[in-house]
């Protein structure tokens, strides 16, 4: 194997262990921070010796054993920890020569458990939201600065930042390495699944920029649900969430056009969604349901998916069951981004002028002030009415408002549309 695949291997072996190699320095050490610079020690001797060594059996267990002895190493010269790791000095001091099926036992014992432990420190509420995607998405995810920055479209030192100040918040204020008992469970729970779902939306329907979609996230949203339903099988919601973002992105290839304009839900060829993915998240919902008590929020957004996902054609969508879930999902959540969702779905099963009155009562919603959503919505249902002069000043100003170049183009699009039918009929 030359130097250069060598490298790529690496990179791979890396970007598959280094969760569970952090998560497991984590166990240890007591501080992401210093488990994270562990880990990347690790990987540089990797990088110095595998082209010559070649790569081992086990890369995880080389590269956590490489890890620990680089963390006696740490606690020799380097004064400021050395009270928090007075203790892993002894505890590794005794393994430094253990043989590797030893490591690889040690590795493989409650790595779950590490897993669970770092998706919740890592999605700890005493970080802001966007420090928890950002470092959710490094520890976790395997992605470097700059692959999170570009995907985010902000400025990798900006990233860089948030990755830093995260790791010093969670030091100072102490944050246990532990998963949540109890009541507390729930409300962090909520704020991982928060952080996962943030993550799949700016992959599938992109803030800002160029693309109208972003799969790279979407799949890093996935597969981190994904690991969190095998290690909390007994949560409805995660499950619901899973469901929800697997049937979601079974549309991804048919929501965009040959020339990467957005194709609309109604518009899309269904021939063209994932039925794999589809079956994924039916069984997913199952799951959820099967455990039983009233379905959450995510379970109540995937059972709208999974009705779009069940109707062989628009036309068979059933609409009137869709309203119902989302008045559940409203009294649930209070949200006013939800309830103009079911202004959406109340116009498809009762009529345009239906939902335009739940869209009018939204207009003077501070929350939804800047959300280029309302007005588009609102041009539309005023279309469908035969309103095309109100419904072009409608996509205009939601087109102001949208920072993604595609949407832009769609909404001026629709615009110039009603500008034409208006003349026609003046």
């Amino acid at each position: 194997m030359t130097a250069s695949a060598t490298h790529r291997a690496i990179d791979a072996v890396f970007r598959i262990e280094s969760a569970k190699l952090i998560a497991g320095l984590a166990r240890i050490v007591r501080d992401v921070g210093l488990a994270e610079e562990l880990a990347q020690d690790a990987l540089v001797a990797a990088l110095e010796r595998w082209p010559e060594s070649g790569i081992p059996d086990n890369p995880g267990a080389w590269l956590m054993a490489t890890a620990k002895h680089r963390a006696i190493d740490l606690v020799r010269r380097s004064k400021r920890i050395e009270r928090k790791h007075e203790e892993l000095g002894h505890t590794i001091e005794a393994d430094r020569h253990a043989a590797v099926p030893d490591l690889e036992a040690a590795i493989d014992e409650d790595v779950g458990d590490d897993l669970l432990r770092l998706v919740f420190t890592a999605c700890h509420p005493v970080l802001s939201t966007e420090a928890r995607v950002a470092l959710t998405l490094r520890l976790l995810g395997g992605l470097t600065t700059e692959e999170i920055a570009r995907a985010f479209l902000v400025p990798e030192p900006t990233v860089a930042q948030r990755i830093v100040r995260a790791k010093r918040t969670l030091a100072e204020a102490n944050v246990p390495f532990e998963v949540p008992r109890g009541e507390e469970l729930g409300a962090r729970l909520s704020s991982v699944l928060q952080v996962i779902y943030l993550v799949f939306n700016e992959g599938y329907s992109a803030t800002a920029g160029d693309d109208w979609m972003r799969p790279a996230l979407c799949e890093d949203a996935l597969r981190l649900g994904r690991i969190l339903a095998e290690l909390l099988p007994k949560e409805p919601e995660v499950h619901g969430l899973v469901a929800l973002m697997e049937i979601q992105a079974s549309r991804a290839r048919a929501r965009v056009g040959p020339k990467g304009e957005p194709i609309l839900l109604l518009d899309q060829n269904r021939a063209r969604w994932d039925h794999l993915l589809i079956r994924r998240g039916l069984t997913a919902i199952a799951r959820a349901e099967a455990l039983g008590g009233a379905l959450g929020p995510y379970t109540l957004q995937a059972a709208i998916a999974a009705c779009h996902a069940r109707a062989r054609t628009a036309e068979e969508t059933d609409w009137k069951r869709i309203a119902a879930l989302y008045t559940a999902l409203v009294e649930l959540t209070n949200s006013p981004v939800v309830e103009l969702n079911r202004a959406v779905a109340f116009s498809m099963a009762f009529g345009p002028a239906a939902g335009l009155v739940l869209v009018d009562a939204l207009v003077s919603e501070p929350s939804l002030a800047s959300y280029h959503l309302l007005p588009s919505v609102r041009g539309d249902l005023l279309a469908k009415l035969g309103r095309d002069a109100e419904a072009r000043v409608e996509f205009e100003r939601a087109a102001s408002l949208t920072r993604n170049t595609r949407e832009r183009a769609l909404l001026l699009e629709r615009a110039a549309t009603c500008a034409r039918t208006s003349v026609r009929t003046d």
